[in-house]
């Protein structure tokens, strides 16, 4: 099952304005549901990519050294190893939390990824204001972007 919990799609929104996000997976059996929920109703990228060569895929699009990287099982620590910065969640797999830079308090499924947002607005860019509304944006399917 793909889960995204509740504000995870606003918090990436927020992120979107400063970084390309880029979903990956390696879940043949499941990609059609992520396809669904990332590709169609979260209008951001998704592609298929075997852990095994993950960081081989990554490193031909991308400098390593700028790569933010999420994950949570228990090959994930491979690429963790080898990019910029890296965050897992709380319920991730013991190898990737002890290689994340960042493990977030809540489990994913559970506002894991609006807390991994949040974390980095605040580390490397510009820190969330809950003082000031965001605008408004459209998502690409006419739909505002943030609820």
């Amino acid at each position: 099952m793909k889960v995204f919990g509740p504000d995870d799609h606003d918090a990436l929104c927020l992120l979107r304005e400063f970084l390309n996000i880029q979903f990956i997976t390696g879940d043949k059996v499941g990609f059609n549901i992520s396809q669904k929920r990332i590709v169609d109703d979260m209008k951001f990228p998704l592609d298929m990519v075997s852990v095994v060569h993950r960081i081989d895929w990554i490193n031909k699009r991308y400098s390593l050294n700028e790569v933010i990287y999420m994950g949570d099982g228990i090959f994930d620590h491979y690429v963790m190893k080898q990019v910029g910065y890296s965050i897992a969640p709380a319920n991730a797999d013991t190898l990737a939390k002890q290689h994340a830079n960042f493990v977030t308090q809540r489990a994913g499924g559970d506002r894991a990824v609006a807390e991994a947002c949040l974390h980095i607005l605040e580390k490397f860019f510009r820190p969330y204001n809950p003082d000031q509304l965001p605008t408004p944006e459209k998502s690409g399917n006419g739909n505002e972007a943030y609820g």
